[in-house]
């Protein structure tokens, strides 16, 4: 056995092989590899893509329920012939009247058939209604069970009496055979419109090529040649070539090449994203121009591709909150119509005993207890818990699959549903409102310092940060470095040794949340901050530096004070510039009744010129990290749903708090982690997507709850013969399982109009209006 497999299993029907191994000690490729040459070529292994494997399930299952209906109908059909057709066709009819033992022709025929479709078609019935009594719940199948064995055993012993007495009532095996028909019809058009409903799911696997091309290395890491693999094999640290025109086959980093690169199928972006070396491409995008090399980071499950697929699966699988309801009208909802089955029988049954109704109104040959009965099993199976129970789930799944198509990953049916009811949307500034992309558009000295050595040292200090305004800083010092000493050379320095030849080392670093930074770079130390790191440190900031933070903050541009051994000698000033939609997304929420707030770490006068430009009049300022958190419960006080939207790690412990948290533009695999809702574009058109495709899912499961109640309340005294007296107009039995089949085949079908969903456009946003 090959080290590191745990156990394997082989399913010789399917030639299906499962292996359970670690991949810590053994790779996919590395076993695949191993099994084939082990077996000297007598075994070739195709992997199968897991959730390919599951769309196939759903496939099988539909094509069960088609053939068990079409079985179900041919065996009806003749059933149905024998009783409406055959009484107009003499020489066939004279056949079915002649007498076989002590019944007749006819009658033995239709026993035959409509006990196959009862107890060999039937027996799912069976088995569901007793596995659901076991549970001690109730459901359709039990319904259907109980109003085809009546049927049925009523003409069986309708049978046996006329043998015995001589007395022949009528018999109504059709009405077993034709109803479980109907039924079928009804399950295998439930399975077709259940399938459409995982579309979202069968278009991201297709996503994934099926191959990609392995570059074989030696030791010494030179490229010696090309293999074609399955995509499925590929394991991390692998080189891949990627030719254009073609598929990105895993998430990994450029190291070689440059091209083109369309994420619009994962991301929704439809502009084409330039790749070069150090880029991360994504697994399932199309690169556009030139080939690459990639070096594959995420494989399987942590792929990015892996886990949207995973999170609509989980999302579509998951309750709303609203279904509890649905759950508990259906398990009462069965004892109560078989109550009201038995009311229907002995109603009926007692009336025509005192002469309530005219003989005249029984069939041919029948009784009173025999009307009664057709009344009483039109009620048990025309009820229908089942329309009930898929208003729900079916609208979340349509609605998750086509968020997932719109950018918009949703992590359930509970945070869908409380999306509906969003009264306040909270949004950081820095990466989220402003477009993330901070640079240094000021940078004063107040001392002798020379502007390059001042920024030298200032970067130095800020390049162990991961602060978006750090980044800005050492990129505008590297840019001002190099412009400034290798302006006379023809040569571009390489990044890293853009990054590391010229920084100063650094000691003792330190950084502060929702202040700045502090070390000591050559025995001095060095605060990069804002003024509540200034004033924290007992460093006070004169008049003429303050003078140019201010103008710098009114500007809508963020002041970076820097202090070298408790001394301020210069500013720096960083403008971010807004997203061409944040004003307009704005405006559409007030239209839509929902309230924006602005929370950032920055200072209040920035804050304020931002909030201005965009809309905003509620904003909170210098709010730390965890802060942020604070700010959300107190909105929740009074019981308001709370929306945040933010993009970083910082954001994390805001998006948890919040009702509803919706990382942006894919964020960080934390702030991911934390969020409802994950907007795969760094777009803010779609929190006004999120919030009007959760407002239009739950309108739609509103109206299925319509539907469905009004189905029941008015189908059952119908079937009951409500209208009997006054109209005549009967139900009989295998027509109330037709109508019951198509109830649940209507709402799923309502559900999936919500596939014609259409995102609001930037141009439409603001015709949005509170319904």
């Amino acid at each position: 056995m090959l080290k590191g497999v745990r156990q394997f299993r082989y399913n010789w029907i399917s030639s299906e092989l499962e292996v359970l191994f670690d991949p810590e000690v053994l790779g996919s490729r590395s076993l695949v590899d191993g099994i084939e040459e082990g077996s000297n070529g007598k075994f070739k292994l195709h992997p199968i893509n897991p959730y390919s494997r599951m769309t196939s399930k759903d496939v099988g299952e539909t094509s069960a329920m088609f053939r068990l209906f079409i079985s179900s109908l041919f065996l009806s059909i003749p059933i149905f012939f024998i009783r409406v057709i055959c009484p107009y066709v003499p020489l066939l009819y004279s056949l079915l009247l002649w007498r076989c033992g002590p019944f007749l022709m006819g009658d033995w025929l239709k026993w035959a058939l409509v006990s196959v479709v009862q107890f060999v078609i039937g027996k799912r019935f069976y088995v569901a209604a007793g596995r659901a009594l076991r549970n001690g719940t109730t459901n359709m199948d039990v319904l259907v069970a109980l109003g085809t064995s009546a049927s049925y055993f009523y003409s069986v012993c309708a049978l046996l009496y006329g043998a015995v007495t001589g007395f022949w009532s009528p018999t109504y095996f059709e009405t077993s055979s034709m109803l479980i028909t109907f039924v079928l019809l009804g399950k295998y058009l439930e399975c077709l419109a259940k399938g459409k409903t995982s579309d979202a799911i069968k278009k991201l696997v297709e996503l994934a090529p099926a191959t990609a091309l392995l570059v074989i290395k030696d030791k010494g890491g030179r490229s010696i040649g090309e293999r074609e693999i399955d995509s499925l094999l590929i394991q991390p640290s692998d080189t891949l070539k990627v030719l254009p025109g073609t598929k990105v086959p895993a998430d990994g980093v450029v190291v070689w090449g440059s091209s083109y690169v369309n994420e619009s199928m994962v991301t929704g972006e439809s502009a084409p994203v330039l790749k070069e070396d150090g880029s991360t491409v994504i697994g399932g995008t199309m690169n556009l121009h030139g080939a690459l090399h990639i070096k594959a980071t995420k494989v399987g499950s942590d792929a990015v591709l892996s886990q949207i697929i995973s999170l609509v699966e989980t999302a579509q699988m998951s309750k709303a909150p609203i279904q509890k309801f649905a759950d508990y009208v259906a398990s009462i909802f069965v004892p109560i119509v078989v109550g009201l089955s038995l009311v229907t029988l002995f109603c009926w049954y007692i009336s025509g005993i005192l002469g309530a109704y005219p003989e005249e109104w029984l069939p041919k040959n029948g009784n009173y207890f025999v009307f009664s009965l057709m009344f009483s099993i039109s009620v048990v199976v025309i009820a229908c818990p089942c329309a009930l129970g898929l208003a729900t789930p079916t609208a979340v799944m349509v609605a998750t699959g086509v968020g997932a198509n719109n950018g918009v990953l949703i992590k359930g049916g509970e945070a869908l549903e409380r999306a509906q009811k969003i009264k306040y949307v909270i949004f950081d500034k820095t990466g989220t409102l402003t477009q993330g992309k901070a640079s240094v558009t000021d940078a004063k000295v107040f001392t002798g310092m020379g502007r390059g050595e001042f920024l030298k040292w200032v970067a130095s200090a800020e390049a162990s940060s991961e602060h978006p305004l750090a980044k800005a800083i050492v990129e505008y010092a590297r840019h001002f470095h190099f412009f400034d000493e290798t302006s006379a050379t023809s040569q571009t320095p390489s990044k890293e040794s853009t990054i590391s030849g010229w920084l100063l080392d650094v000691s003792d670093f330190l950084a502060l949340p929702g202040r700045g930074v502090k070390c000591f770079v050559d025995g001095k130390q060095v605060l990069v901050g804002n003024r509540k790191l200034m004033t924290e440190s007992g460093i006070a900031i004169p008049d003429q530096v303050e003078h140019f933070v201010v103008e710098l903050e009114e500007s809508a541009k963020t002041g970076v004070l820097v202090a070298f051994d408790e001394n301020i000698i210069g500013v720096l000033g960083i403008a971010d510039p807004l997203k061409r939609e944040a004003a307009v997304v704005i405006e559409g929420l007030l239209k839509m009744g929902v309230k924006p707030v602005m929370v950032t770490g920055d200072n209040w006068r920035t804050a304020r010129a931002v909030a201005k430009e965009v809309g905003i009049q509620d904003v909170r300022a210098e709010v730390m990290p965890a802060g942020k958190a604070d700010v959300i419960h107190s909105f929740q006080k009074d019981g308001s749903i709370v929306s945040m939207v933010g993009d970083g790690i910082n954001d994390s412990p805001a998006l948890a708090a919040a009702d509803i948290g919706m990382a942006i533009g894919a964020g960080t695999d934390i702030a991911i982690e934390a969020a409802d809702y994950v907007l795969m574009r760094n777009n803010l058109e779609d929190v006004i997507t999120a919030i009007d495709l959760s407002r239009k899912t739950f309108s739609r499961i509103r109206l299925n709850y319509i539907f469905a109640m009004a189905y029941n309340v008015i189908a059952i005294p119908i079937a009951g013969g409500a209208l009997y007296p006054s109209l005549g107009i009967m139900l009989p039995p295998w027509v109330a399982g037709a109508c019951m089949a198509l109830s649940s085949v209507s709402v799923v079908c309502s559900s999936l109009l919500l596939r014609r969903y259409r995102k609001p456009r930037l141009t439409t946003i603001l015709e949005i209006t509170v319904e």
